[in-house]
């Protein structure tokens, strides 16, 4: 696999241009990051959590871990972490754990970190384990557009 069809055609569609990123199998965005020699700071990584309207996708730099007290109080909804089956039943046409942070390609609303606001790139998990796609921030910021905007991570080391 390369860039996961729903995720493709959802970026072609807004004529966003981007590149991929071919790197060795990796199991997490940090090791991606690290794979593809990439700044974890600019490399998207998404959670999908649920509440009781459904899910959503929460997208914080490799770097960081998401505070779920923080992004419960942010979201004014008891949150968890979706299962592993919910994930896949979300994201059909991508493998666990390589989830895109462009929830509109999919239908699940999104809320992204203020510390990926500023970024001048962005790269993030094309749908696999061994493809990242890289966009300019103007043009995440695009794919993102209508996503809330919040602090509700640290960084994790």
């Amino acid at each position: 696999m390369t860039i996961a069809n729903r995720l493709k055609h959802f970026i072609d569609g807004k004529g966003i241009s981007y590149d991929t990123v071919a790197h060795h199998r990796t199991s997490t965005s940090r090791q991606a990051a690290i794979a593809a020699h990439v700044p974890g700071s600019i490399m998207a990584k998404s959670v999908v959590v649920h509440h009781e309207l459904g899910y959503t996708l929460a997208v914080v730099p490799s770097t960081h871990r998401i505070e779920l007290g923080r992004l419960q109080d942010v979201m004014d909804k008891r949150l968890g972490l979706a299962s592993e089956d919910e994930v896949i039943s979300l994201f059909d046409d991508c493998d666990t754990g390589a989830i895109p942070p462009i929830g509109a390609a999919y239908d699940v609303p999104v809320i992204v970190d203020q510390s990926l606001s500023d970024a001048d790139d962005v790269y993030f998990e094309g749908g696999d384990h061994r493809t990242l796609v890289h966009v300019s921030g103007k043009d995440f910021r695009s794919l993102t557009m209508g996503a809330y905007q919040a602090r509700f991570s640290h960084p994790a080391y």
